[in-house]
């Protein structure tokens, strides 16, 4: 067969190849299986009944002579496939069987013998066409995965042909000389049509080896490593890593294994597991996006200046007699930690706040400096075939790093910091997180219907699919 609904059957031939420990597996069921044939016959039936298939010329030999043939304008009006399934051999990869297709073409004919010679138009009813192919994908020289047609078959039965206008001797002597050629043209191309159409989705594939960009920052290596073949579904293991953009050396982490739930509603299961989520943010924080500067200038909702702090730190109201803007500097201090757990998604992060005075020549004289740690809930959504979020504070915890403005009671200070840190870095970070980032995906498949689970240690993305074609 031509390519048949490549986006999604490229994601079920497959072999077994084993290597590390995933951060993303994607779980295939039957059900997509399914609709990977329904979708791919409708398109398969298209494409036949436009495409222009070349003419065939040549010759049979008979008792007397050869029977020269030329048959042009062959165009095929309809196509029927009433049994056609699609099935996993586990361990293996994916088998296609087509049984009972048929085809009716209609196409001119032209004869030629010593004797006579004669021509027209005609009807040709093809049927009890079967079709068996077995697909896998092994590694290629570069170690990389690559489709494979190990096996194809094509057996036709019966050919009726109708020659308009014409009957009798002539007529059967014809039908006979014409039957070879188009028994032997259906055979010979409709397996190099498959491996035709599996050289397209192995370029597809490809598309996996490349790195998702997610911004200007960081990029997902969705790289295929390995998969496991079983009935009734296959596991597909993606590398699942996120690097800071550009730079491909491995984060200080090790993936642990993931155990998909046994189900089977859906057509396409995805868990990303705590290591991914870890090395997106290592990436993050490595790029200095947790590295953040708060000026007057910046606020939106609160004017602030010395004059807010200096009810409490007494030192402040005599530093400065006339109040001074103040500018926050937040870095981070460590890489921030992810947290899986049963319907929990929670991210602890931690960082250094100084407090500086801009002073009126625009240099700023350091006021203090409070560690804080944050820990926060984070909601998850698909949409526009990414992954978004929403941060949501759970707490924060403030203690004085140190001072050049004497010593003070943190706890005084907490209420206004936690208003600038709610006020200013969430809305900013939901920002961010209403981006999202790319889902493992490809052309013209988009996901409906997802929805998304949080267990120990994975998050699970349960979602059908569509292909716009």
């Amino acid at each position: 067969m031509v390519k048949i609904c490549c986006s999604l059957l490229l994601l079920s031939l497959l072999s077994v190849q084993l290597k590390a420990n995933p951060g993303l597996k994607v779980r295939i069921t039957q059900n997509a299986l399914e609709y990977a044939k329904k979708v791919g016959l409708e398109i398969l039936k298209k494409n036949i009944e436009k495409e222009q298939f070349p003419d065939l010329t040549g010759y049979e030999r008979f008792g007397l002579g050869n029977v020269n043939y030329n048959i042009s304008r062959i165009r095929v009006t309809a196509v029927e496939f009433p049994n056609v399934s699609i099935s996993i051999i586990p361990r293996s990869g994916i088998k296609l069987m087509i049984r009972n297709a048929s085809l009716t073409i209609n196409m001119n004919w032209n004869i030629r013998t010593w004797m006579f010679k004669d021509g027209g138009r005609s009807t040709v009813h093809i049927s009890k066409v079967f079709v068996t192919a077995i697909f896998s994908t092994p590694l290629d020289s570069m170690g990389r995965t690559s489709v494979s047609l190990n096996s194809c078959h094509t057996t036709s039965g019966d050919t009726d042909i109708k020659l308009n206008g014409k009957s009798g001797f002539l007529h059967d002597f014809f039908i006979k000389y014409l039957k070879k050629p188009i028994h032997r043209n259906l055979a010979t191309n409709s397996c190099p049509n498959i491996r035709s159409g599996i050289q397209l989705i192995a370029k597809d594939l490809q598309s996996l080896n490349v790195p998702v960009r997610i911004d200007d920052l960081a990029e997902i290596d969705y790289s295929l490593n390995s998969l496991e073949v079983f009935r009734p579904y296959i596991d597909m293991a993606l590398k699942g890593m996120v690097y800071p953009a550009g730079n491909y050396t491995g984060p200080p982490y090790m993936a642990t294994p993931i155990a998909i739930p046994d189900q089977s509603d859906s057509m396409l299961y995805l868990a990303f597991s705590e290591y991914f989520f870890q090395t997106f943010l290592f990436s993050y924080y490595t790029a200095g996006a947790f590295n953040i500067t708060i000026a007057k200038e910046a606020c939106r909702y609160l004017n602030i200046s010395t004059e807010m702090f200096s009810n409490i730190i007494p030192k402040i109201a005599k530093y400065s007699t006339i109040p001074y803007p103040v500018m926050m500097k937040l870095m981070a201090t460590e890489i921030p930690l992810i947290s899986l757990q049963q319907d929990s998604f929670t991210l602890e992060i931690q960082e250094s706040m100084e407090v500086f005075a801009v002073l009126p020549d625009s240099t700023t004289q350091s006021l203090f400096t409070v560690n804080v740690a944050a820990n926060t809930s984070i909601a998850l959504n698909v949409f526009d075939q990414k992954l978004t979020g929403s941060l949501c504070l759970n707490r924060l915890q403030f203690s004085l790093a140190h001072s050049n403005v004497g010593s003070f009671e943190i706890s005084f200070l907490e209420n206004i910091l936690s208003y600038i840190l709610q006020t200013e870095l969430i809305p900013s970070a939901n920002a961010k997180l209403s981006k999202g980032f790319p889902l493992p995906n490809l052309a013209n498949v988009t996901f409906t219907r997802p929805r998304i689970t949080i267990a120990q240690g994975y998050v699970l993305i349960s979602t059908d699919a569509h292909y716009k074609h």
